[in-house]
């Protein structure tokens, strides 16, 4: 699976002008489940991300996670993580899973998450989306889950 995450202090989506889901300071987290993924790869992700420490401690430093903050996720489906931009002008996304996979590991990675204990708002899988935000740092982490399964990783 891949993920965008960026830390947030808001963050919310809108389908035709109607807010669905909207956080205060927390995570948005933009994710793609791609063809060979599974739901083990959606619960590591979501762990993983849970975990990471990208929020400041006392000290100003980024040492504590959404865990320990007690802040929220909002979960975007975006399918369009998973281009392949290495040949033409125009991205491929034939290395996404097809919808039907795509959005039972969005759903799956979704409850992953609110497993973890946070606070868990969503878009619409498949859905028009406006989505709004207020990076806060700015803070932006890439996450593949592909790389994890390489030897050095």
């Amino acid at each position: 699976m891949r993920a965008l995450v960026q830390r947030v202090s808001e963050a919310s989506v809108e389908i035709r002008g109607a807010v669905i889901g909207e956080i205060g300071p927390g995570l948005l987290i933009l994710v793609c489940a791609m063809a060979d993924d599974g739901e083990a790869e959606a619960e590591k992700l979501a762990a993983k991300i849970a975990k990471l420490r990208i929020f400041r401690d006392d000290d100003g430093r980024m040492n504590r996670s959404l865990v320990d903050t007690g802040g929220a996720a909002l979960v975007v489906s975006q399918f369009t993580l998973a281009a392949d931009t290495q040949r033409g002008n125009r991205p491929g996304f034939s290395a996404a899973a097809d919808p039907e996979k795509g959005e039972a590991l969005y759903r799956h990675f979704t409850r992953a998450m609110d497993r973890t204990g946070c606070e868990v708002a969503t878009g619409r899988f498949g859905a028009d989306m406006k989505v709004g935000l207020t990076n806060d740092g700015p803070v932006t982490i890439w996450f593949d889950t592909t790389d994890w399964k390489k030897p050095d990783a």
